[in-house]
């Protein structure tokens, strides 16, 4: 059949490259019966960024928005992204976790789900595609497209014959970069049809300007299903408009069908929201056109502008941009897509702003070269590999990685215990425990002045009528402000609105008081680093410093042994302390032999580029090294 589908990205990757993933659910629901109208293929409504971004910026519950979107769209199946071993997060999970949330994704409202890898390590897809085929989801199997010496046509055929295997109904070709270009596109389509014969979805970000000239060659080389997404949130770094391409495929043998005055309804209402929110368009510079040389992702450009801003030296991204092909080819050439864009930018800037290549390793860059986020594409520099990894073990290459994570769903369940409710609160939980603990630990407060007001007012008389949603306002107010109790007297009616530490409602009409069921501790005093002079320590103390702007950790993690203590005697390389940066884990090494002279910091302390963290004496053959 020639007809092109479409699937629209507006409410998950349109807003998740263009408006930092802060789209409200209240954004989406008038318009979404309208868009139900239209004939996509699929919504892409769920998954990628949008999962933890809800519990981090939004206070929204991620499974009730998905509830609400398909309320919304009962006509049109919904889509969702899996990072496959990584699912919405940016870790391997269990074998159990990965079923039970494929499981509960589906019954809550999820049609399609996109699967990819990001090193195409088709390991990490297993427990994934077995859930979906499991629950009845369509399995759609993405290919992480790049460019580089050794991923070439036949690789990626190879990589999406094995994902038919694993029971595959079509197959995404993934350009997160808008690498593609028009016939790259259709020798690309024209190959998977003959050869592995499923339905080929073709996903390109429009970037450097060319995705809308791929979709009209993968439309003629037989691909069937397109993504799209309204103009207001298409371009720059999301995708084409929908408007554009259902235009250019009218009265062609691939035209869609789609009705183009609603498209532009559709389209006038996500207009609007943008000049509300002030959102920028998505547009194409110089440099988003400079992808074809440097191949770094719209979202992982802006990602560095942003880390970099913090470091005070958003000069510097030039040299950045010419260090991230060093250090992709240095690991073995993977494809610059979540996670592995944000440890090979991240490892590039540290080597810029260090001046010293490879002297700040992440933890998250140095498990990838062991081998722990799965099999590299290509080869590593050995150099490289000697100097990162040192004495920790490499895992074997016949190990799947996602085999090592053992937890079990009863594990995390006894852990956030009475806090969640249902299975998907568990799961919330097991995938971002400290953002679902906190929201869920809100959340139930409010549930229980809910509970509260409800009983009360059921207990008053008409006249006596008490503004449910005016005493939640009041309730968020005390919660917020540290206030005990808040007192509304009006026509007659008093109403207190308290915080106790051990709460207990009373009711005495006209009288309503609401008592929540926990109390809101303050939050403690940040904490800031000591001011240092290094003029009053003797003059062969080394001063171990910062490298970057982030947060000093002590421990590997909470209630464990630090990584050492004044007097411990530390060797050359030897882990100090992790400094919390650009959302990764980065170890802080010795330079040198020596003895712990000073811990200038207290654990969790943010620091500036350049703040002391230790005082080393270095050790040399004679004693110590005066200078």
């Amino acid at each position: 059949m020639a007809k092109l589908h479409i699937m629209d990205t507006t409410i998950r990757d349109g807003q998740q490259s263009l408006w930092a993933t802060r789209m409200s659910i209240g954004d989406m629901l008038p318009i979404l019966p309208r868009m139900d109208r239209v004939g996509y293929w699929a919504i892409e409504a769920w998954g990628g960024a949008t999962f933890d971004t809800c519990l981090r910026f939004l206070d929204e519950n991620p499974w009730e928005r998905l509830r609400s979107i398909k309320a919304n769209t009962p006509n049109t199946p919904l889509a969702m992204l899996s990072r496959g071993q990584n699912l919405v997060g940016y870790k391997h999970y269990s074998r159990e976790i990965c079923n039970r949330f494929i499981k509960a994704a589906k019954r809550n409202g999820i049609d399609v789900f996109r699967v990819f890898d990001a090193l195409n390590d088709v390991r990490n897809i297993v427990d994934n595609a077995e859930a979906i085929k499991e629950c009845g989801g369509h399995f759609e199997g993405a290919i992480s497209y790049t460019v580089s010496p050794v991923h070439t046509l036949d690789s990626y055929l190879e990589y999406g014959q094995a994902l038919k295997e694993l029971g595959a109904d079509s197959i995404a070709i993934k350009d997160m970069a808008g690498m593609l270009t028009p016939y790259r596109t259709e020798r690309m389509v024209k190959a998977f049809s003959a050869e592995i014969g499923l339905p080929v979805h073709i996903h390109c970000h429009y970037v450097g300007g060319m995705a809308p000239a791929n979709i009209i060659k993968a439309a003629e080389a037989g691909a069937a299903i397109a993504d799209t997404a309204h103009a207001p949130l298409a371009f720059g770094n999301s995708h084409p408009a929908v408007e554009m391409i259902v235009a250019a495929l009218q009265e062609s043998r691939y035209d869609t069908g789609l009705d183009l005055d609603l498209l532009f309804e559709i389209a006038e209402y996500w207009e609007e929201i943008r000049k509300r929110g002030h959102y920028k368009r998505g547009v194409s510079s110089l440099i988003h056109m400079q992808v074809y040389s440097h191949q770094v992702p719209g979202g992982m450009m802006s990602n560095l502008v942003s880390q970099l801003e913090i470091q005070k030296a958003g000069d510097r991204l030039p040299e950045v941009m010419r260090e991230i092909p060093l250090v992709r080819a240095e690991v073995g050439y993977p494809p610059l897509v979540t996670p592995m864009s944000q440890i090979v930018g991240t490892q590039a800037v540290f080597n810029v702003l260090t001046g010293k290549r490879w002297s700040v390793v992440s933890k998250e860059m140095k498990d990838y070269i062991c081998g722990y986020y799965g099999k590299a594409p290509g080869r590593m520099d050995e150099e490289v590999v000697k100097k990162v990894v040192g004495d920790s073990q490499i895992l074997p290459p016949d190990v799947a990685p996602g085999s090592l994570v053992t937890t079990t769903y009863d594990e995390v369940a006894e852990e956030i215990g009475d806090l969640a409710k249902t299975e998907e609160d568990v799961l919330m939980y097991a995938l971002f425990p400290n953002e679902a603990r906190t929201y869920l630990s809100k959340h139930r407060t409010a549930e229980s002045v809910d509970f509260l007001l409800e009983q009360e007012s059921s207990g008053t008389k008409e006249d006596d009528y008490v503004d449910i949603n005016q005493i939640r306002e009041l309730t968020e107010l005390v919660k917020n402000s540290g206030v005990g109790e808040i007192v509304v007297e009006e026509e007659g009616m008093r109403i207190a609105v308290r915080m106790p530490s051990a709460a207990a409602a009373t009711v005495a009409a006209p009288v309503a008081t609401a008592a929540a069921s926990q109390a809101v501790a303050e939050p403690a005093p940040k904490k800031e680093a000591p001011k240092q002079d290094d003029s009053a320590r003797p003059a062969n103390w080394h001063a171990v410093r910062a490298p970057m702007v982030g947060t000093f950790y002590a421990a590997p993690a909470p209630g464990e042994e630090p990584f050492v203590k004044v007097g411990d005697e530390v060797a050359a390389r030897q882990t100090l302390c992790i400094v919390e940066a650009m959302k990764l884990m980065n170890e802080i090494e010795s330079e040198e032999m020596g003895t712990i002279r000073e811990v200038c910091l207290e654990d969790a302390t943010p620091v500036e580029y350049g703040t002391v963290l230790f005082y080393i004496e270095p050790i040399t053959s004679g004693g110590s090294d005066v200078q």
